[in-house]
């Protein structure tokens, strides 16, 4: 949870405005706010926070109709790795909405990744894998691909203000030795091909709600 502080309070706090996110098990960073007017700027360096706060509302919170707005929503997302874990893959935001018979729909969007791989979006959004540095056979990997963080700002292409959506951002690592990979290697056995080796350690944000 993202508290003020280390209390009992300031976490009961941050739990009951529900500004928390969960990992498969790594110990990456991440915040997640929306708004209205938020520039590619704001999510770069130390004044992300004071403009997320500022200007918009965080993960977890109903995202209100903000006086003489226009346009979508902005979305403002920044990731950082786990010091002692794989590099950041790729951010995506899940965007959920009911449409009007009723229908619960979703779409992933891939909003920020390591342009340090030279990837890049198809005509379908869809992004090519990161790649692959694990060493099965040593349970091993090197970060020599991925980044080490992410940030953007994000604005919903497809927004119908008269329909009410959530968004939440999930952060992939790059590919890691999965835990079958490390018994593997510590007792010396092998595994049937259908056992995974490998697995994208993540996390997964509270989401911001809008209500028209």
């Amino acid at each position: 949870v993202w508290a003020t502080e280390n209390t009992r309070e300031a976490l009961w706090d941050a739990m009951y405005r529900k500004e928390a996110y969960a990992t498969s098990g790594t110990r990456l960073t991440l915040r997640f706010f929306g708004g209205w007017d938020f520039k590619a700027e704001d999510a770069r360096g130390a004044a992300l926070v004071d403009a997320g706060y500022a200007r918009g509302v965080p993960m977890g919170a109903n995202l209100p109709k903000a006086a003489g707005a226009t346009g979508a929503p902005t979305f403002m997302v920044a990731a950082m790795k786990d010091p002692q874990g794989g590099n950041l893959d790729r951010i995506q935001v899940v965007k959920g909405w009911v449409d009007a018979s009723g229908k619960v729909q979703n779409k992933i969007y891939n909003v920020a990744w390591s342009e340090a791989d030279k990837r890049k979006l198809d005509g379908k959004g869809r992004l090519p894998a990161v790649g692959n540095s694990v060493d099965i056979k040593n349970a091993s990997y090197t970060n020599t691909i991925g980044a080490s963080e992410l940030n953007t700002v994000w604005k919903d292409p497809d927004f119908d203000p008269a329909l009410s959506a959530f968004y939440y951002v999930r952060v992939l690592e790059i590919p890691t030795p999965r835990w079958t990979a490390y018994d593997r290697k510590f007792f010396g056995v092998d595994m049937p091909d259908s056992v995974p080796m490998t697995t994208q350690e993540r996390a997964y944000s509270s989401p911001i709600w809008y209500s028209p």
